[in-house]
């Protein structure tokens, strides 16, 4: 029930914004059995929209793993836990593996950032291991899934655009990549797919006017370059 309501908030919103969704790979989430749903990370927005196309298709709800860190909020907290977002405490990540492992063994399906965190770049980051091994444990699939445009909406380091912006947002849902191999094995062939899935998405997606702080160097835009980004992270872990 308390999904059902976070996205029918999140619909409301998208009307008022006027954001528009543009859907490939639609329908490629499973409408029963497990999957690990892999996404890349460039907002604090994506997971909502990745949601969005799994509850939109046999109404499933995708088990999110969030840091526990965000609990602390006592709103959010209530609505983790009614949503059922699996909590990640680094400092005990055993834990949270064996939780979703065991979701996934139920039938459900886990949504996991390879990446971790917000990729400042707004390009594919290096991978954890973590969604594979989670695949691998539990033997099922990995789909593939990539967002884009939500970096205008909200992310790390610029201002919230949460007005009537009509910003388009670009949802792509991959062909589920089979748990074989290494979790090495697997981990380089999910970001090599993912890297070229959002590279389409990229050129699907219309212009990326040059200069703008939400398109990346390589584009043209103005957003950190991987050195800077590197740079940007450390400072931050400095200040925490």
């Amino acid at each position: 029930m308390t999904f059902w309501l976070v996205v029918t908030v999140v619909r409301l919103f998208n009307l008022v914004t006027g954001h528009k969704v543009v859907r490939r790979g639609d329908g490629r989430v499973p409408a029963e059995g497990a999957a690990v749903l892999a996404i890349n990370h460039t907002a604090y927005v994506d997971f909502i929209y990745a949601g969005l196309e799994a509850y939109r298709h046999d109404r499933r709800q995708v088990r999110f793993m969030g840091k526990v860190e965000l609990s602390g909020n006592p709103v959010l907290r209530w609505v983790m836990r009614r949503c059922g977002v699996i909590l990640v405490d680094r400092a005990a990540g055993r834990d949270s593996f064996v939780a979703a492992v065991e979701e996934l063994r139920r039938g459900e399906v886990v949504g996991i950032y390879p990446e971790a965190t917000i990729s400042r770049t707004f390009e594919i980051k290096g991978f954890k291991s973590g969604a594979a091994r989670m695949a691998l444990e539990a033997d099922v699939p990995i789909i593939p899934a990539i967002v884009w445009g939500a970096q205008r909406i909200a992310t790390k380091g610029r201002p919230r655009h949460l007005g009537r912006t009509k910003t388009p947002v670009m949802v792509a849902v991959g062909e589920p990549i089979a748990a074989a191999g290494t979790a090495e094995e697997l981990t380089a062939r999910l970001r090599e797919v993912m890297q070229a899935m959002l590279m389409d998405v990229q050129q699907a997606y219309g212009p990326h006017p040059a200069g703008e702080d939400w398109v990346p160097a390589r584009l043209g835009g103005s957003a950190p370059t991987l050195d800077e980004a590197d740079e940007l992270d450390r400072q931050a872990k400095k200040r925490t």
